[in-house]
């Protein structure tokens, strides 16, 4: 039996009242704002893992410590669990089997003996570079449903929301 398409998204749209009616005083719209924001979030990252990481040979989770370390350079384990926004533990996996397949390289951390640095393969670099064409033409595909007004708008209410994730004091960080 289908599921009408508009099932997951409408969910964010009964979830608020029907919270507001048994929970008077529920902020209804800071409520949807969150509720539309993971939808639409997991949403987008189920699309590209599925069209484009998956067919790559490697998850999401590869794909976020690949890119980060391609954009950053060679990074101490901890360090780019940090910048990829993994757990220290999910980066060591990860990274074993990375270089099991070839796409990364693993080596001493001379400042600190019992650390790993993280780099990139040949190999993984090439991968990725074409993984990442792939990637961002369906992220274009997303951003194509606003209007460049709308993605410009969108895109500095992301970047404020991202702000204060970092800046304020109330809010709950894994580093």
């Amino acid at each position: 039996m289908g599921q009408h398409p508009d099932a997951f998204l409408s969910f964010a749209d009964i979830a608020p009242d029907r919270t507001v009616e048994r929970l008077p005083g529920t902020d209804r719209s800071a409520m949807e704002m969150v509720l539309l924001l993971y939808r639409v979030t997991s949403t987008v990252v189920y699309d590209l893992e599925s069209t484009v990481h998956r067919p790559a040979g490697w998850s999401w989770s590869a794909f976020r410590l690949l890119f980060t370390l391609w954009v950053s350079g060679p990074q101490e384990a901890s360090r780019a669990a940090e910048l990829s926004g993994m757990s220290r533990a999910a980066v060591s996996s990860l990274s074993r089997t990375l270089t099991a397949a070839g796409l990364l390289e693993r080596g001493p951390d001379e400042r600190d003996r019992r650390g790993v640095v993280l780099s990139l393969s040949e190999e993984g670099t090439s991968r990725l570079e074409a993984a990442l064409r792939v990637h961002n033409q369906r992220e274009a595909e997303w951003a194509a449903l606003l209007t460049p007004e709308e993605l410009e708008v969108f895109n500095t209410v992301l970047a404020k929301l991202a702000r204060a994730a970092r800046t304020q004091d109330w809010v709950s960080h894994r580093f």
